[in-house]
């Protein structure tokens, strides 16, 4: 792994990856493709402005002419495949865009990697990392087993469904063309940088502005939370030390009802804003910043069409295999995540009026 092509790299969990891989590997070159569609954002990967083994191409991974032209410019001998679009709910308003990065995005890499990499001398030296989503695996009951590698795959969702179809693709470009690939499933992750449109940053800025915190039905959908630093040490043991045509889940071992971690999110925030005296005129709107219960917020809307119940993943495979195991608990890894929005107001700001979609390198 020397230079390393990272598909995604500005959205939220590719750029937490790029600061992973990057401050670990000091020998490591990373390039990074993105289309800067919505949740890309050029802000998160600013630090590595003049890092001179940081490289950002703005482009789409359906443009495959493109990417053989970054793996041949760059003499990538590593992809990790990030890009796709992720939110169930716009996956249910508009499906296409769906089908179109994920599944004909995904066989565009493939083939460019295919065709690249033979014309160099082959496959050895060579990996194809996809990035998947438990959601594959579809729903389970409250005393179901959590999901496996060997979970038969039963998406309910367009997204899901998405992500299935790229899964197959990879599989089949191993065992039919022999490309070295991994494929890592993970649970919900969280963490710096997420797009407000997902259920945690969505309810830590509705905090700090006083508005009502939407629940989906009875808020008893039970999740599998994983911090984004952990998902990035589970995919690099994926990466070096893998089986080849091989799955991999990467799970938190930390199941939580939707209610009770936003509760959680609500206490921790309280605490912080009850403390600080400065997060009060900062966040005058917010319940703690008047001695008020953030709890008081929340508000139970009409459930999501589809809505899986339950997500867990079982992550024996990578743990006994490649000793993987989730550093800290939900609380304190939340509360990191907190500390971070709180510290960086700009950054939350610039998207939240759309401004974020002007940075550039």
């Amino acid at each position: 792994m020397k230079n390393v092509l990272i598909t995604g790299g500005a959205g939220f969990i590719g750029a937490n990856f790029v600061q992973y891989l990057l401050g670990k590997h000091k020998d490591v070159k990373v390039i990074v493709l993105d289309a800067l569609t919505y949740a890309g954002n050029l802000n998160n990967l600013a630090e590595f402005r003049v890092e001179p083994r940081f490289t950002f191409i703005k482009g789409n991974i359906c443009d495959q002419s493109l990417v053989e032209e970054a793996l041949t410019g760059n003499n990538v001998d590593t992809i990790v495949h990030f890009a796709a679009e992720s939110h169930v709910d716009r996956s249910i308003t508009g499906p296409d865009a769906f089908i179109e990065s994920n599944i004909v995005g995904t066989h565009s890499l493939l083939k460019a990697a295919r065709n690249v990499w033979e014309k160099v001398g082959g496959f050895e030296g060579k990996l194809f990392h996809h990035v998947s989503t438990d959601e594959v695996y579809g729903s389970l009951g409250p005393d179901d087993p959590a999901f496996s590698e060997t979970t038969q795959y039963a998406p309910n969702s367009p997204y899901a469904a998405s992500k299935a179809s790229s899964d197959h693709l990879v599989r089949a470009y191993h065992h039919t063309f022999g490309l070295p690939v991994t494929t890592s499933n993970c649970s919900n992750n969280y963490g710096p940088y997420q797009f407000p449109e997902k259920l945690l940053p969505l309810c830590l800025l509705n905090i700090l502005e006083g508005k009502p915190l939407p629940i989906y039905g009875d808020g008893l959908q039970i999740r599998d939370w994983l911090y984004v630093d952990d998902h990035s040490r589970g995919i690099e043991l994926v990466m070096q030390n893998g089986t080849h045509g091989e799955t991999y889940n990467i799970g938190g071992n930390n199941e939580w009802t939707n209610i009770d971690t936003v509760k959680l999110l609500c206490e921790i925030v309280d605490q912080l804003i009850a403390e600080d005296a400065d997060l009060q005129q900062r966040f005058p709107e917010s319940p703690a910043s008047e001695g008020r219960l953030s709890e008081s917020l929340i508000t139970f809307v009409a459930d999501r069409l589809g809505h899986d119940v339950r997500y867990a993943i079982n992550a024996s495979r990578i743990s006994t295999e490649l000793g993987y195991a989730p550093e800290g608990d939900f609380k304190e890894g939340l509360a990191l995540t907190v500390k971070w929005y709180l510290n960086n107001e700009p950054w939350w700001r610039d998207v939240m009026d759309g401004s974020y979609q002007s940075a550039q390198f």
